[in-house]
């Protein structure tokens, strides 16, 4: 895995070098559930900054990394649709996210920067209370190399396909699905998302797989292939 990481980022900072002073780099790391991508997108944002930090010791960082999990519609939401019990159960499913909200950030980051430009924010999740909560995260004018990561974002289908084409590059985790069976079994018992590894073998088999498959199915074109392995640090992440 490191040789790909250090591959993956020698490719971004020689972008970042050729990107306009004006513009951001946007970056799209998709997987499965229990691929890998959270991990990912975390540890390329941390390097390019480390590179930024020993050419501009004095400036704040460069990258971010921005889940997708905020996007989750709310549980009230949940509530409104015409199967509510089928929605609760399916949560995680790509009907189950505010698709519009995410393409609405991709295309503010999108707009030119100039001295004007403000922070953007979005939303994460609170695993506590099980629902979204917005403007959570910060995205300063100065976070010109931004690593989105989710489970939709090479999806081919309305409005996935848009955002995607708004991004640079788009990279896919593959991962094998029993690999990240077992992932998420002890994701899900860990978090107490499931009280016991059954449940969550149930979950991970009826819900997340379920939508690992159209993940797999629908995918688009990609720029980047990365193939997961096990790494003690993945264990647990998207």
């Amino acid at each position: 895995m490191d040789s790909q990481v250090d591959r993956l980022v020698d490719k971004v900072w020689g972008k970042f070098q050729s990107t306009p002073n004006g513009s951001r780099l946007l970056i799209a790391v998709s997987g499965i559930p229990g691929s890998g991508k959270t991990e990912l997108a975390s540890m390329m944002a941390n390097r390019i900054n480390q590179l930024y930090s020993t050419q501009h010791p004095s400036l704040p960082p460069v990258a971010t990394a921005v889940p997708m999990d905020g996007y989750h519609l709310t549980r009230a939401q949940l509530a409104q649709m015409p199967d509510p019990a089928y929605a609760v159960a399916r949560r995680g499913a790509a009907f189950t996210f505010d698709g519009g909200k995410f393409l609405q950030l991709v295309q503010a980051l999108r707009e030119q920067l100039t001295p004007e430009t403000q922070s953007l924010y979005a939303p994460s999740f609170d695993h506590a209370v099980k629902d979204p909560v917005d403007d959570d995260i910060v995205i300063p004018a100065t976070r010109r190399v931004v690593f989105f990561e989710g489970n939709y974002l090479s999806l081919n289908k309305e409005p996935w396909s848009q955002a995607a084409q708004l991004m640079d590059e788009i990279w896919f985790v593959d991962v094998d699905f029993e690999v990240a069976r077992k992932r998420l079994i002890r994701r899900h018992v860990k978090a107490g998302i499931v009280k016991d590894e059954a449940e969550a073998d149930k979950r991970a088999m009826e819900n997340d797989l379920v939508n690992g498959r159209e993940i797999v199915d629908f995918r688009l074109p990609v720029q980047e292939i990365v193939m997961s392995c096990y790494d003690p640090r993945w264990d647990g992440f998207a």
